[in-house]
């Protein structure tokens, strides 16, 4: 049932009428409403460049909208906090480090540059650091290096992997189900990366056609058999005229 209706029984009746019951909503119909809500200023909002690689989309950007209200954002913030990776939201990481701060958990960047990057964390209730290490090592051996954004920008990607990492051991329970930074997402992308020439399509015409013949292999060349005196040779005039025979030469008398 989506709507209960309460009678205020303690209630006496007035003028001998029943008391007035009090009709309350389940907290899925008002999301409900909320929602069709959202989704009618998303229309506006798609259209603007403010919903980023969702302009045109105003049903994803009602999802983010919601998704972004239950963590605690704001409907702005939420469209600048989210990515979309493979048709999965999720967090960027500054805004998954953010989202655990602004619970009252503890994040600390102690050392970061384009080798390393080592970061700790604690929850608001514990005493105790938890603390995690990315380097160039850890992320070549999972075959990260490689990929584009690490070559341009490997400090801010090791901050990224270290923040997912330590966010999840110390507050899991804050990030309601988007456990995953959008740049780790996008690491475990298998698209490749590499910009390859597509193969030409085939038409119809070519797929039935019949196989091409193969051309005949040239004549082999035969040669006569020379069965002439070796004294006679055959010489063949430039214009006219048939073959004439060499005469025969004879020793010249001293």
């Amino acid at each position: 049932m989506s709507e209960l209706a309460i009678a205020t029984n303690n209630q006496p009746a007035i003028n001998g009428q029943a008391p007035q019951q009090i009709t309350t909503k389940s907290a899925l119909v008002i999301w409900a409403e909320e929602a069709r809500v959202v989704a009618s200023i998303a229309i506006s909002i798609a259209k603007t460049p403010f919903a980023g690689q969702l302009r045109g989309k105003p049903e994803e950007v009602t999802a983010v909208i919601l998704a972004g209200n239950e963590l605690g954002f704001k409907p702005m913030a939420a469209l600048k906090a989210f990515d979309i990776i493979q048709g999965t939201p999720a967090l960027r990481a500054h805004a998954m480090r953010g989202l655990v701060q602004s619970k009252g958990h503890k994040i600390q960047l102690l050392e970061s540059d384009a080798q390393h990057c080592v970061m700790r964390g604690r929850r608001d209730d514990n005493e105790d650091w938890q603390t995690v290490r990315w380097d160039i090592p850890r992320a070549a051996l999972m075959g990260l290096v490689g990929k584009p954004e690490w070559k341009k920008q490997p400090t801010t990607m090791l901050v990224a992997r270290a923040t997912g990492e330590i966010c999840r051991l110390i507050a899991s329970d804050a990030l309601h189900g988007v456990p995953y930074t959008s740049e780790e997402l996008r690491d475990s992308d298998s698209t490749s990366y590499e910009v390859q020439a597509a193969a030409p399509r085939l038409s119809v015409a070519a797929i039935t056609a019949a196989p091409a013949q193969p051309m005949p292999a040239p004549a082999p060349v035969v040669q006569a058999d020379d069965d002439t005196d070796d004294d006679v040779h055959t010489w063949e005039p430039q214009q006219d005229g048939d073959a004439q025979p060499w005469p025969e030469v004879t020793e010249i008398p001293q």
